[in-house]
């Protein structure tokens, strides 16, 4: 049979050493890095992936220093004494057959601390630490610094190192005018703005040898302005290959940049035009990245020519067997990332260890560990929702006899209003993989079956499941029964014609999707590049600096009011690293969100609300109701009552925000121990 991804699985000759395919993971800060009693932790994590068939698997960033550090006693390579823990992540790694680099971070002005430093003393707008600017002395300490961390990391068993100089870290900040405001060799023209990486590149391929690769990760499109022009982003990238670089990794925004880069709004493979174009300039290879996460669109493009490898971190968070189920022809197995971001990133981002909505063993490979049963259990899950899927797969993964009841006709739940939201396509791929998962482990499926306490009795099953979701509460307000009133669910499974100016009470994350669907019609700009590209002023031709062009936001399809009760911004409580996307759509949507609103009566007028003690009539041709969930356990008494064990989990645990990953994870700890 012929080899299902050619491109994607061919070996890349590196001279020196070769990579079995083309698949890079790219650097994922876990979390696990910052202390040396969890790198038996990394070791597991790494090497699971290294079993799936990895080509290249990039570590989270490790600082060359104590200044570098993200915040104080943050993972760092410095020292002979921090080698040894390093060697249990290597050898793990190589016993199962995989190739592993250390990245080498200073996240300069980013630094978490008040003795961060930059190439100049100008403050990040996310970071309330202004850095100091940094001497002639203090760059030369800092490049030897460098060496000497990769000198380490080759001396712990690693097969390369990234430099990392994308992202806004220290080394972006010389290579552009944005923060680098020096008069002195290390400022000014691009080629003084650029010494610094190289000087960093020559002097770690001095102290680690010709036969270790050395990747570095190029800031090809800064997205934020005064970023690099495409001249001189060319320039650095042929600076970088001439001082000795192995590999060339596309880097795309800032941390600080105002548009989303790896979000699941933005369409699949958005950024490959620009290692594209890079790659005609340099003879060494070019990884692409950035939203790549499918074998179909990595081998769409490596064999068309954009990239030589392409770099997936969260998809190998999702699927560490991501490679492995693609070269054996099982593309549909993959359990596929949906770029959702709030449990690797957001986790990341608040000192918490990253893991993954889709795959809570991530990260946790040591931790929540499915073993055999010794004797298998007959259980009902009830409701075929995000948990109700987890646990039936586990539980039988296990050996348990597993049959899952649902009153729907398709699996799913709620994550079937999700995929409906423009920019949540991918829920589409969860439900995908989960109907996989049901075949593969056996599971009983009863779709259209409504489950009662008395059937479940009398079936005699061991213990049972409920995963029954939630029901959308009712809000005490006058006139809430009125036609005008309508339900989020309803309106997002098109039971109501929507009219052309509308009320959302209840600004949560459903809040938030809901008024998302009603601003846009028609397709969505996830699905075509071009519209994305407009929608949020990406400038694809590489001809403004930086990359950026003013937005040019398609009108709204209808007039929307954005409401909630809490006298505080809306959205506060969104992702860390999505909501802000979210909130600025609305806003270029020209929504009108407001905060301390009090309901008052729903009627033929619309709806009337007071807001400082004064009173506003919303004329609204309908009022969308987003105003919480409660929990649904109609069954667990009846059962209980029964004398049948029953389990909750999901939102008939907990309502709060429909929150796929705790109920995924409350699923496999349940399954671990039933």
């Amino acid at each position: 049979m012929s080899q299902p991804y050619p491109h994607l699985l061919q070996p890349l000759d590196l001279g020196f050493t070769t990579l079995k395919n083309r698949v890079l993971m790219g650097s994922m800060h876990t979390g696990l890095e910052d202390k040396a009693k969890d790198f038996d932790k990394l070791a597991a994590y790494f090497a699971e992936r290294a079993k799936g068939g990895v080509g290249l698997m990039v570590t989270g960033g490790f600082s060359p220093n104590m200044q570098g550090w993200f915040y104080p006693f943050a993972s760092k390579l410095s020292s002979k004494s921090e080698v040894p823990r390093h060697r249990t992540v290597t050898d793990a790694v190589h016993e199962n057959g995989g190739k592993i680099a250390l990245q080498i971070l200073h996240a300069g002005r980013y630094s978490y601390h008040p003795l961060s430093v930059s190439a100049s003393a100008h403050k990040s707008p996310i970071n309330p630490f202004k850095p100091f600017a940094m001497s002639g002395w203090g760059i030369r300490r800092t490049i030897a610094a460098y060496a000497r961390c990769a000198l380490l990391a080759r001396e712990a068993g690693y097969d390369g190192v990234e430099i990392m100089g994308s992202e806004g870290y220290l080394i972006n900040q010389f290579t552009t005018k944005q923060v680098n405001r020096r008069d002195d060799e290390w400022g000014g023209s691009v080629e003084n703005r650029c010494r610094f990486p190289v000087e960093i590149i020559k002097a770690v391929r001095r102290a680690v040898g010709k036969d270790f690769i050395i990747v570095y990760r190029l800031s090809m499109l800064d997205l934020v302005e005064g970023g690099n022009s495409w001249d001189e982003v060319v320039y650095q990238a042929k600076a970088v290959e001439d001082a000795g670089v192995t590999l060339l990794n596309a880097g795309i925004g800032w941390h600080e940049a105002r548009i989303p880069t790896i979000v699941t709004s933005v369409p699949r493979a958005a950024f490959a035009f620009v290692p594209q174009r890079i790659r005609s300039e340099v003879k060494i290879p070019v990884i692409a990245t950035n939203r790549i996460n499918t074998p179909q669109i990595a081998e769409g493009l490596l064999s068309s020519g954009a990239c030589d490898m392409v770099s997936m971190a969260r998809p190998l968070l999702a699927d560490p067997d991501f490679v492995n189920k693609a070269a054996a022809g099982k593309a549909e197995t993959i359990n596929t990332c949906i770029a959702c971001n709030q449990a690797c990133l957001d986790h990341t981002f608040k000192a918490q260890r990253a893991t993954c909505l889709v795959n809570p063993r991530a990260g946790y490979e040591t931790e929540i560990v499915f073993k055999p049963v010794a004797a298998a259990k007959r259980l009902a899950v009830v409701g075929a929702g995000p948990a109700g899927l987890a646990f039936a797969c586990y539980a039988a993964e296990r050996g348990h006899a597993v049959t899952l009841i649902d009153k729907a006709a398709v699996i799913g739940g709620q994550f079937n209003l999700a995929k409906r939201v423009p920019g949540k396509e991918e829920f589409h791929e969860t439900l995908r993989y989960f109907g996989e998962r049901l075949k593969a482990t056996g599971v009983t499926l009863r779709l259209d079956s409504q489950a009662t306490a008395a059937s479940l009795k009398a079936e005699g099953f061991d213990e049972v499941v409920l995963a029954t979701g939630v029901l959308p509460r009712t809000p005490d307000i006058v006139g809430i029964d009125h036609a005008k009133a309508v339900s989020y669910i309803d309106v997002l499974d098109g039971k109501v014609q929507v009219g052309s100016k509308v009320a959302v009470i209840g600004a949560g994350g459903i809040g938030f999707d809901v008024s998302e669907f009603l601003v846009h019609e028609g397709e969505s700009p996830t699905l075509h590049a071009e519209h994305w590209y407009r929608e949020w002023g990406v400038d694809a031709t590489l001809s403004a600096r930086g990359g950026l062009v003013p937005k040019q936001p398609t009108p709204p399809a209808r007039e929307v009011f954005l409401l909630q009760r809490k006298d505080e911004s809306l959205g506060k409580n969104l992702g860390k690293t999505s909501g802000w996307v979210h909130r600025a759509t609305l806003k270029d949507k020209r929504v009108q969100m407001m905060g301390g609103v009090s309901y008052d009566r729903i009627d033929d007028a619309g709806l009337h609300i007071t807001i400082k003690d004064q009173p506003r009539t919303l004329v609204v041709d309908h009022v969308v109701i987003c105003a919480g969930q409660e929990p649904f356990r109609a069954l667990q008494a009846p059962l209980e009552a029964a004398g049948v064990k029953v389990h909750l989990i999901g939102g008939a645990h907990t309502a709060g925000e429909l929150d796929a990953k705790r109920a995924i994870r409350q699923a496999a700890e349940l399954a671990m121990v039933i």
